[in-house]
């Protein structure tokens, strides 16, 4: 009975131990539908003793997680929200860690012509001029306000458009499936797009406008706001994403001899 409880004992230490070492980030679904976390969380285990365990979200969600104290930290791509984030005392700082692309896919035939436009602005101008069928994330993503931005550009109003526009309020995984189902246009991070694998008749039809430059940033959750923060591994899990071990498992990864991410951490 004693040698039990003692193995009892040991295993509710063992536990506690291991819970010392978990933390929560919240991410954006571009980030965990490109697969790079796959590639990432088993080498911070393995260097940091760390488990990282993801709530995957919108931008919009992941914020909120944070100014809840619901995570540790967020891990997202909208500046401005990330910047009124930081001024309202939710987060500790930012530190950007990756970047890659917004981009336009359609299908293949492009009815509207978006790989003639010369701006992101003058695509979505094309698309809503043909009425061609478009969906939205929907769902206060970085994604999302992304494209609002453009169609706000654009002198368009996205909460007056009619059957031909749908916003789905969901993930960039399940957007694409509806884009792909209806053959619709949609906007996308590249990283997601490289890495679905229920294309079907569409493709990447414009990209490189300046204005489609999509930054990852890695911002702490205020410990001062919530005492339960692990502040510690917050700290460990960002020198981690900024080290050169980082950089070089973001910047090789590809899909298709195509890269996903650039690490740029300072």
């Amino acid at each position: 009975m004693k040698r039990l409880m003692a193995m009892m004992s040991a295993i509710v230490l063992a536990t506690a131990a291991q819970a010392g070492d978990v933390m929560k980030l919240a991410v954006t679904t571009s980030f965990h539908n490109s697969g790079l976390s796959d590639v990432l969380l088993p080498e911070i285990q393995k260097d940091l003793g760390l488990e990282v365990q993801l709530l995957v979200v919108g931008t919009g969600q992941a914020l909120k997680l944070g100014q809840a104290g619901d995570v540790d930290a967020i891990l997202v791509h909208s500046r401005k929200a990330e910047d009124k984030f930081l001024a309202e005392g939710f987060g500790t700082h930012r530190r950007e860690i990756m970047y890659n692309d917004f981009v336009f896919i359609g299908p293949d035939s492009d009815p509207a012509q978006i790989s003639e436009a010369d701006s992101a602005v003058a695509a979505l101008q094309k698309i809503e001029a043909a009425k061609a069928p478009f969906v939205s994330r929907g769902d206060d993503s970085g994604t999302h306000k992304k494209e609002l931005g453009l169609w706000s550009a654009a002198d368009l109003d996205a909460g007056e458009f009619d059957g031909w526009y749908r916003a789905v309020g969901a993930g960039m995984g399940a957007a694409l499936n509806t884009a792909s189902g209806m053959n619709a246009y949609i906007i996308s991070d590249r990283a997601s797009w490289l890495n679905f694998g229920n294309k079907g008749d569409l493709a990447l039809l414009y990209a490189g406008d300046p204005v489609l430059f999509n930054q990852y940033a890695y911002l702490p959750v205020n410990p001062d706001l919530h005492s339960h923060v692990k502040s510690d591994l917050v700290a460990d899990l960002e020198s981690w994403l900024v080290s050169d071990k980082a950089k070089s498992l973001i910047d090789t990864y590809k899909i298709n001899g195509e890269t996903l991410f650039t690490f740029n951490a300072k």
